[in-house]
């Protein structure tokens, strides 16, 4: 058997996931029917930190409410719980226990319930597999490609795999390509934006994905000249990346340079088997990139897999879907993803969701040894956290990512899992995963995170969708300059752990106040009441976020947030 180790690496493309529909003014039009059951069960459970129920200090917290309850608009629903990682005193309570839409800040729950399960080590594995005997250049009988549900498994890793064969001077395959998968398998989650389903942070989670199941392209205006006495007339047209097998979009979108229409918009709309069309109008003359997330995993695996053969010089028969491998297969060749801690690496800092609802169902599937699906992964979460100390009773926990409307979390519940990434070394690893104000990830770019009081000060995962704005995470209380190096030393670092909730920002305040962050002007409060010495001078002082944001163009595209 050869390991083909071919290098594991995430694409991260320019689409902001919660705005891509803003951005490139396309909506999709799959619409899916859901359902859910509720839990409404009130909590009991006494919050702990580091074993040891935190401390309310009334001075502190009356001093923190003076400071920073002015801060929250009023329009909108705030939960906040800050405490003092030393004192483990209480520093500001705000509706801890109430439940609210978590967003992407659910990937804090997945990763620490798949690290629980699979270990630090774990590698999905990618399979080139035959039960037939190789002679004179042929493989006389079928050959098997095993897909693991791999969310980093990229066209050009199973390109080495049949590069391979060839390369062992095979060139036919006298039985099927099977593609080794699971069937009737559940794509996206309840609760799920029907209108997010045709992007491509939406993409359907299956066992069958390559390229994280999106194809890329372009809507090109043009204008045509039809013949010297009349104008030219604007036409339009879409083009796809090669790597798209099978995939195809009928252009029916109008174009005029004329226009200048806030109505004028693009609509995707899913035909089914990975067909789109694209309707509407589009009134600028710049190109417009495309992102499309497929429908049909299992046709996109075959359509792919076939043009691979064909690169490499491969016939064979037909190319099938199965679901089991038969007795007595050998492995020929195999890919193998970037250890775990790897992808919850990039998970955290890009808010990647594939990843985070690839591992969600794998949990389940491994949890309950049967097949992954959204339900299982998120009963095996309750169970696995649970078993961790966390009180779940009245949360609802739906996928992995926090894409779902229906997820439902109150701070101290964040909380609490945020305390045990902090104390227990088996996960203290993820405090070194999360985006840092300024510098990485999420919080790379984000205002009022990006200058002082708050650069290089948050460690901490966002999360945001239409009407939610999340943080939650570390404020180390140490100088910047030593933040990072201690941040990672629980006995030497000294800092806020923290968990903002917003829900129900009205779209019209983020038109009319862009440049605001309420939970920057949180934070920055935060540090401007700590006693002297707890954080820096500099950080004494607290300028609301609401100025011009100084940042260099974006040179890293961010997928997420």
């Amino acid at each position: 058997m050869m390991t083909v180790q071919t290098a594991s690496k995430i694409s991260i493309f320019g689409v902001n996931k919660n705005r891509l529909s803003d951005r490139f003014n396309i909506v999709s039009s799959a619409a899916i029917l859901v359902s859910c059951t509720f839990l409404s069960l009130p909590s009991s459970a006494t919050f702990t930190f580091d074993g040891q129920a935190p401390k309310h200090s009334q001075s502190q917290q009356g001093q923190f409410e003076q400071l920073i309850l002015p801060l929250l608009p009023p329009q909108s629903q705030v939960s906040i719980l800050a405490i003092d990682t030393n004192s483990n005193e209480i520093l500001l309570e705000k509706q801890a226990d109430t439940l609210l839409i978590p967003a992407s800040t659910q990937k804090v729950l997945t990763a620490v319930t798949a690290l629980a399960t699979l270990g630090h080590d774990y590698r999905y594995e990618t399979q080139l597999l035959t039960n037939a005997p190789l002679r004179q250049g042929q493989i006389a009988g079928d050959v098997y490609l095993k897909f693991s549900g791999d969310p980093t498994l990229l066209r050009e890793d199973l390109n080495a795999l049949f590069a391979h064969l060839s390369q062992q001077g095979i060139h036919r395959i006298n039985g099927n390509v099977i593609l080794i998968g699971d069937t009737n398998e559940q794509l996206q989650a309840p609760g799920w934006v029907w209108d997010d389903l045709g992007i491509c942070f939406a993409a359907p989670v299956s066992r069958f994905i390559i390229d994280q199941n999106c194809v890329y392209g372009e809507f090109l205006p043009q204008q045509i000249k039809t013949n010297a006495n009349k104008p030219a007339a604007p036409t339009s047209k879409v083009t796809l990346r090669a790597s798209s097998a099978g995939v195809n979009v009928d252009n029916e979108a109008t174009y005029s340079n004329q226009i200048d229409d806030e109505f004028c918009k693009l609509a995707l709309l899913p035909l089914g088997q990975n067909r789109y069309q694209l309707r509407g109008c589009y009134s600028h003359t710049q190109p417009l990139p495309l992102a499309i997330a497929i429908t049909d995993p299992q046709k996109f695996a075959k359509d792919s897999v076939q043009s691979l053969l064909k690169i490499n010089g491969l016939t064979s028969g037909q190319i099938k879907i199965g679901t089991h491998l038969p007795a007595k297969t050998q492995v020929i060749a195999s890919h193998r993803s970037a250890p775990l801690t790897e992808l919850l690496e990039t998970m955290l800092l890009k808010s990647d969701n594939l990843i985070a609802d690839s591992l969600f169902k794998l949990v389940g599937e491994r949890h309950y040894q049967s097949q992954g699906t959204f339900e299982r992964g998120a009963a095996a979460m309750r169970e696995i956290l649970t078993e961790l100390g966390i009180d779940l009773n009245s949360a609802n926990i739906v996928d992995g990512s926090g894409l779902s409307r229906y997820n439902l979390l109150s701070a101290a519940q964040i909380a609490q899992v945020l305390t045990l990434i902090d104390k227990e070394p088996r996960f203290r690893g993820l405090k070194q995963r999360l985006p840092k104000s300024g510098v990485s990830g999420t919080l790379k770019y984000r205002f009022g995170f990006t200058t002082p009081p708050l650069k290089n000060k948050v460690f901490a995962k966002t999360g945001s969708m239409q009407g939610v704005s999340n943080l939650a995470g570390f404020m180390s209380l140490n100088d910047s300059k030593q933040a990072e190096v201690n941040h990672s030393e629980p006995h030497q670092a000294h800092e806020i752990l923290f968990v903002i909730l917003e829900n129900g920002i009205s779209p019209e305040r983020k038109k009319s106040s862009p440049k605001t962050s309420v939970t920057a002007n949180v934070l920055s409060a935060m540090l401007k009441g700590m006693p002297r010495g707890s954080a820096s001078k500099a950080n004494n002082e607290v300028k609301p976020a609401t100025q011009t944001n100084p940042i260099a163009k974006r040179q890293e595209k961010i997928l997420g947030n």
